[in-house]
């Protein structure tokens, strides 16, 4: 059986089609690759441990429910300022998932290059391990409103593609 011009020229149109669609999905899912240090909200398992710890080493400066210390963005007698919340109306989801996971296990000093930057926020790098900060960060965004969720997400996103650049 042989196949007519037309009947040709459709299968050739199909077969560029699923090309370029199949392309489209790939730089769309790079768009989303993950990090190794994203972010889990939506993994029970990863919550839970997640939680327990935040109870542990978290919630006596930001609260059992991320709400913060008041004041948090004056510096209080010693200089330092208080620990900020970790809910909506802190800043924490404004900066991506490794900056999170960089403050959390490396401290802010090293972040910003600044060694001589004093805070109250302990290092927890030789503390918890990796996979425990991801926990732990993984469940305050948790704990964000779907909005402020889907705003981080763009953060992360952004954030990947300035990497690339």
């Amino acid at each position: 059986m042989t196949l007519k011009p037309p009947a040709l020229w459709a299968a050739g149109l199909l077969a560029l089609l699923l090309v370029a669609g199949a392309g489209y999905f790939s730089l769309r899912a790079g768009e989303r690759q993950a990090t190794p240090h994203s972010l889990r909200p939506d993994d029970p398992q990863v919550l839970r441990v997640g939680a327990r710890i935040y109870a542990q080493q978290c919630a006596a400066c930001h609260g059992a429910k991320g709400e913060g210390q008041p004041n948090w963005r004056d510096r209080g007698s010693d200089d330092l300022l208080p620990a900020p919340p970790h809910d909506p109306s802190g800043h924490t989801w404004h900066h991506p998932d490794e900056q999170l996971f960089a403050i959390t296990k490396q401290g802010l000093a090293q972040l910003i290059n600044q060694p001589d930057y004093r805070t109250a926020m302990p290092i927890y790098g030789g503390v918890l391990s990796d996979d425990e900060i991801v926990a732990v960060l993984s469940w305050i965004k948790a704990q964000w409103p779907p909005e402020i969720r889907r705003r981080h997400d763009e953060i992360n996103v952004q954030y990947r593609q300035s990497l690339s650049r």
